[in-house]
């Protein structure tokens, strides 16, 4: 670098008197501060104080709006159907549920998608035929649940009874005659007092009648009525619908028909459903009772339920008795057994009854039993 005193002035070439004790100077200050004297295109020295940029910035006011919530309130749980979907061979009784708290349901059966404007599920729903069943769960501050859907088929196994002929005489409901009379067994131990009436309700056809018995030392009640007077059909099918009320105590429930016929012999057929031999059992020879092969144990039967009770039996001339076949809620259970069952009771040539007996079970106690839709077919 150049000394600055040779930049670019020689003394030699001076002619006049130079004032160079400013010229040096300002030299100097030029080259430390980029400017001297009044020239305009040199910038002024900074003096230490700067003047600030104006805040074009809009103040805080001290209250803030906060952002708006866009976030997506969860959904309803999803209502669940007891018993699952699917086949079955009965008629099923349908509840829903969902797991969110203060939930509403709402349903349809029809096809139609549920909403709020349909019916709201407030009890168990009786399924009979098969249906599909769509529900919906409403909460407060959840969106409504995601569709549910359960389809039930309901598929009756297929349908077992005995044959009955197109010329066969049907005498029905024969629960509902008036002219029942009961009465103790002197064949049981025991006592037994009963009771009985027409009722509405349980029933199948509006008239059930119900039998109220209590007994002490396993007593039995009878239960009779008679029905026809016919010396000549030789061979029957009883039918009938009972009721067990739950608390029962019974150990036999009888179910008989018996018939006079023209020689004034009393042809029993004599048929019940025992808890000592906890089989079905069919009158025989000295009119004692005598155990089938096929179990059947009445303190086993699902109370407060209706079960259907079919019995096919025949005679032959001489008083012997066959019984084929019975039929507890369409399931058969072949008897096949002929024994003699004709007795000389002096009863009234032609008669046709049939007769109801309850036995208790243990020391004391009671039943309530109903019967419903008693027919008795013969030919």
């Amino acid at each position: 670098m150049k000394s600055l005193l040779s930049f670019p002035l020689k003394l030699s070439i001076f002619t006049t008197p130079r004032n160079l004790f400013w010229t040096v100077p300002c030299l100097l200050l030029f080259l430390l501060f980029t400017g001297c004297g009044a020239n305009p295109s040199v910038a002024a020295p900074t003096t230490g104080t700067s003047t600030p940029a104006a805040d074009t910035s809009t103040p805080a006011t001290g209250t803030s709006t906060p952002a708006a919530d866009t976030s997506t309130p969860a959904a309803a749980a999803t209502p669940i159907f007891s018993p699952a979907p699917g086949l079955y061979t009965t008629a099923q009784t349908v509840t829903l549920s969902a797991a969110t708290t203060g939930t509403t349901i709402y349903y349809t059966a029809d096809g139609t998608a549920p909403t709020t404007s349909s019916t709201q599920y407030t009890r168990a729903i009786p399924v009979s035929g098969s249906e599909v069943i769509e529900a919906v769960a409403v909460a407060s501050g959840y969106t409504n649940s995601s569709l549910a859907k359960a389809g039930y088929v309901i598929t009756p196994p297929p349908v077992s009874g005995p044959v009955v002929p197109t010329n066969a005489i049907v005498a029905s409901d024969l629960q509902a005659l008036d002219t029942w009379i009961f009465d103790h067994d002197p064949g049981t131990p025991g006592t037994a007092v009963g009771a009985t009436s027409l009722v509405s309700t349980p029933s199948l056809s509006g008239n059930a009648r119900q039998f109220v018995s209590s007994y002490t030392d396993a007593g039995g009640e009878i239960y009779s009525v008679p029905y026809a007077n016919d010396t000549t059909s030789m061979n029957f099918v009883y039918d009938g619908w009972v009721w067990i009320e739950a608390g029962s105590n019974i150990a036999n429930l009888e179910l008989d028909s018996n018939q006079v016929t023209e020689n004034g012999q009393t042809v029993i057929y004599g048929f019940q459903c025992s808890g000592d031999s906890q089989t079905w059992e069919y009158s025989g020879a000295g009119g004692h009772w005598v155990s089938s092969s096929q179990p059947c144990i009445v303190s086993n039967w699902q109370t407060n339920a209706w079960h259907h009770v079919q019995i096919s039996y025949s005679r032959d001339d001489s008083g012997n008795v066959t019984y084929h076949s019975v039929w507890l809620d369409g399931n058969e259970q072949v008897i096949d057994a002929t024994v003699p069952s004709s007795f000389a009771l002096r009863w009234q040539v032609g008669v046709v009854q049939t007769q109801f007996q309850l036995d208790g079970l243990g020391a004391s106690g009671g039943s309530t039993v109903y019967l419903d839709n008693l027919t008795i077919y013969r030919w």
